[in-house]
């Protein structure tokens, strides 16, 4: 590994704070590469102790349920995993004893010099946009995984037997806070939006996290920018490289841009002047994909200079068309007695489910709540008029939101049962309607994550039976 990323000239031991996936991928990196490994988690779930038992099989030190608090303080290197806050004791400990801190995705960039690799980082759409790069780079014949905040961490990229040809790598702000040395082929910005307000001082360094994306950027750099987001436009003005932009709502000017668009006219998704696909030949719902799609379709087509091959075009429309939308975000859940389920479990900022409003055009009943993230819920009361039925508000959110949104639109307030969340949601919903999980909140006050609240609101929708 490239010694530089250790404190100058000092040997020692690294510490890994965190055991969850991409903890433990870096751990693992590591403690196989013959550097001496301490790795540390405060909790103690089964994923952090099933890790803890491979890295000391490895010969790494490990601790679950605490940190050595002095002993991360004489490490040469700390590196943390994305759900680990710069408060948190351990990181508070590196930065007094003067130990730098990176995360996992810079371990193993380390690793993997000349890696090409597409970065993708907004508020919201990084998920699906990542995915859709993957997708489309496989459709033209690449060896392409699909890496970083998407799941898949970077490290365990290194510890394949199998190098890919491209990485489609997401980056959360976390992450990006966390990685000096990112340089991708093409950078990706799909929008930018408040979020992560529980853990950040305002948005301002929020969106500063999300600028380090263009931290190495230089005459060669391409990035593809959403040209309907003033915040992204603002952002990528005059960074070094070429700006290549999407739109659902723009024509392309004099000058080309944007270069991927949404053609209203003709309700085809089009790449410059050549149409794609019919909008209805996307199976995505919502506008908003649409923007990941034009995202994507223009990023791997800079990255592999295949924009003006009609052979690539194709494949590239046959991508879109075989495409599925990922679980828990906007994804269907079953049709019930006359009732469609949609499950956006993802949706944990405000601006996620403003974005699912906007795309819903049946009659829906709209479960939201959760753990409160910082911002206001009166920014959903427009878009929810024109369609929604009713919001259920549960969860430790519920006060706040019955109080943004009651003197607007019409919400009952609920407990913290999601089972009669569920059920009284089944007693609102007429035939015809959608009752749609959005929740704008994390789920940290019932669930363990984002997934396990998707995978009930299916359990639960399934036993409505057919």
């Amino acid at each position: 590994m490239n010694a530089a990323i250790f404190r100058g000239g000092r040997a020692g031991e690294v510490a890994v704070i965190g055991l969850g996936r991409s903890g433990g991928a870096a751990a693992t990196l590591l403690a196989r590469d013959g550097h001496r490994v301490y790795a540390s988690d405060a909790g103690q779930g089964d994923t952090a102790v099933q890790n803890a038992a491979a890295l000391a099989r490895l010969g790494a030190a490990v601790d679950v349920g605490r940190h050595d608090l002095e002993r991360i303080g004489r490490a040469a290197l700390v590196v943390a995993s994305p759900g680990v806050p710069p408060t948190a004791p351990p990181l508070a400990a590196a930065r007094a004893a003067g130990v730098p801190v990176v995360g996992e995705l810079e371990i193993a960039l380390h690793y993997l010099p000349g890696l090409r690799y597409i970065a993708v980082t907004g508020t919201n759409g990084k998920t699906t946009t990542t995915a859709l790069i993957g997708h489309l780079l496989r459709a033209l014949g690449h060896r392409v995984i699909d890496a970083g905040n998407i799941g898949t961490p970077l490290a365990a990229v290194v510890l394949a037997e199998a190098r890919p040809d491209w990485v489609s790598l997401e980056m959360s702000s976390f992450q990006l806070h966390d990685t000096p040395s990112v340089r991708p082929t093409v950078g990706v910005l799909t929008n930018l939006s408040p979020d992560h307000l529980d853990r950040y001082d305002g948005v301002a360094d929020y969106f500063a996290d999300k600028a380090r994306l263009f931290a190495n950027a230089h005459a060669g750099s391409h990035w593809v920018a959403n040209a309907d987001d003033a915040a992204v436009i603002r952002m990528t003005d005059g960074v070094a490289g070429t700006r290549h932009t999407f739109s659902v709502a723009q024509r392309p000017g004099a000058a080309g841009e944007p270069a991927a668009w949404l053609d209203r006219a003709a309700d085809a998704l089009m790449l410059g002047e050549h149409r794609l696909i019919g909008r209805a030949e996307f199976p995505l719902i919502g506008d908003h994909n649409v923007a990941n799609a034009l995202a994507a379709v223009l990023a791997v087509t800079v990255a592999t200079q295949r924009g003006a091959d009609q052979a690539a075009r194709d494949a590239l429309a046959g991508g879109l068309r075989s495409f599925r939308a990922l679980t828990h975000r906007l994804e269907p859940a079953g049709t019930y007695r006359g009732v469609e389920w949609i499950n956006d479990s993802k949706a944990t900022n405000v601006s996620s489910t403003l974005v699912a409003l906007e795309g819903m055009t049946k009659p829906y009943v709209l479960l939201l709540g959760g753990r409160h993230k910082g911002e206001p819920y009166t920014a959903l009361a427009e878009p929810f008029k024109r369609f929604g039925r009713q919001v259920l508000a549960y969860g430790e959110a519920a006060e706040l939101i019955e109080r943004d949104l009651a003197p607007l639109v019409p919400v009952e307030r609920l407990g913290s049962s999601f089972e009669a969340v569920v059920a009284r949601a089944r007693d609102l919903a007429r035939p015809g309607d959608v009752v749609l999980l959005s929740p704008a909140c994390s789920s940290y006050d019932m669930f363990n994550n984002y997934e396990e609240r998707g995978a009930a609101f299916k359990r639960l929708a399934g036993a409505t039976g057919a």
